[in-house]
């Protein structure tokens, strides 16, 4: 990257990172199970809700404690359930289509962080009609009061219930892009491991994965705040410690309840602090080719760190030891190292081997494109890379 490209990116980080302590971030307010949203309805006066999920999640039975108790206390309950596994502008033009036909209140979304997202930028929408989701992509371009919104994930990995992000996908573009605005926080959420149980192996990883992601990009940045660091090896500690149980029994529900803390502080972490390239690269290929968000960061997590390298090795160390693999004598390097390997050996005892994804050699200048747009001059990355330099992680699955 050239050298005057660096020092814009680094100022504009920089006067990021000053303004954190002036700028309106927040917490969700966390609430006891799913039983206590129906009550909290009534109290706030709410008689008509829009709920949206994915067909997945409703024919599991996830929803179904929720509406027989919206049904039970007379408030109306109207669902979109057709959320993609990459929500689309026509999923959140469909939501909110469906808000405003039946007059509802406020929106609780039940799911991953796609139906999540959806939910989120179908608010941004009834907050500002005259606006499209393309006009409101980047950083805050909404500032508008949104109807409540309530998040019950489903997974532990995305941390959408605590986050100020919201990703959509153009379909006929197939460019997928963030919207970030303050305002996009959940008011509150709900952290209940029952709707967690039956989530198969293979989404317990990849989610869980997701999270470390969150973490670790959020650590080794350099716009983290003491609060940021402390969640995310916090975050680091819990998915260390409770992944495998939770991928090996999802009847664990102490590591399910643990998972479930991780990926919401890990999802508070990066809120404020940003992620990295690894993120940048899944969206593009999450946009292109419809590559699940949480596999595709798992999978490309060690090569980042491992291109990072020594501007990398001292926060990195700081997570080994967070998880576990050393103590604060190993040398930076050593401790990277025992990271990168501890995440390797995860996706093989995970099965999310770089195989999984496939890339047309045609499409790298293009995808890099989206990535570089994304991630510079916003996140503050260890190591800068231009957009050419980003090509090698695509070059890794190039057919």
């Amino acid at each position: 990257m050239f050298f005057l490209n660096k020092m814009y990116c680094r100022t504009y980080q920089t006067a990021f990172r000053i303004a954190i302590p002036f700028l309106p971030y927040r917490k969700p307010r966390l609430m006891e199970g799913i039983s206590s949203l129906a009550p909290f309805l009534q109290q706030v006066q709410i008689s008509c809700i829009l709920l949206v999920t994915d067909t997945g999640i409703r024919k599991a039975g996830l929803t179904q404690l929720l509406e027989q108790e919206l049904a039970e206390n007379q408030i109306s309950c109207h669902i979109y359930d057709a959320t993609t596994a990459n929500p689309t502008i026509q999923n959140v033009e469909e939501a909110r289509a469906l808000y405003l036909e039946e007059n509802c209140q406020a929106i609780i979304a039940i799911g991953g962080g796609s139906s999540i997202d959806c939910a989120k930028a179908a608010a941004a929408r009834i907050a500002k009609p005259k606006q499209t989701l393309q006009q409101m992509k980047g950083l805050l371009k909404i500032h508008k009061k949104l109807p409540l919104l309530i998040a019950v994930p489903t997974t532990a990995g995305t941390g959408s219930e605590t986050t100020l992000a919201a990703v959509i996908t153009d379909a006929k573009t197939h460019h997928k892009y963030p919207i970030n605005d303050f305002c996009l926080i959940p008011h509150y959420a709900v952290l209940e491991p029952e709707v967690t149980r039956t989530l198969p192996p293979s989404l317990t990883a990849s989610t869980g994965m997701d999270a470390l992601t969150h973490a670790i990009e959020a650590y080794i940045g350099h716009s983290t705040t003491r609060q940021t660091r402390a969640d995310a090896l916090r975050a680091v500690e819990l998915i260390f410690q409770n992944l495998r149980a939770a991928y090996q029994d999802g009847n664990d529900m102490t590591a399910r309840k643990n998972m479930l803390e991780a990926a919401y502080l890990a999802g508070s972490a990066f809120t404020v602090s940003y992620v990295g390239y690894v993120h940048a690269v899944a969206h593009s290929l999450g946009g292109r080719y419809g590559t699940p968000h949480g596999m595709a960061n798992a999978i490309l997590l060690p090569h980042v760190l491992e291109a990072y390298g020594s501007r990398a090795h001292k926060k990195l160390r700081d997570l080994a030891v967070a998880a576990g693999l050393c103590t604060e004598d190993e040398t930076p390097e050593n401790a990277a190292a025992l990271l990168i390997q501890a995440i390797i050996d995860m996706k093989r005892d995970f099965s999310l081997t770089d195989d999984l994804i496939r890339v047309h050699g045609k499409d790298i200048p293009r995808l890099a494109y989206f990535a570089s747009k994304e991630a510079n001059p916003l996140y503050p990355v260890p190591k800068l890379m231009s957009r050419k330099e980003l090509e090698q992680f695509y070059g890794i699955y190039a057919d």
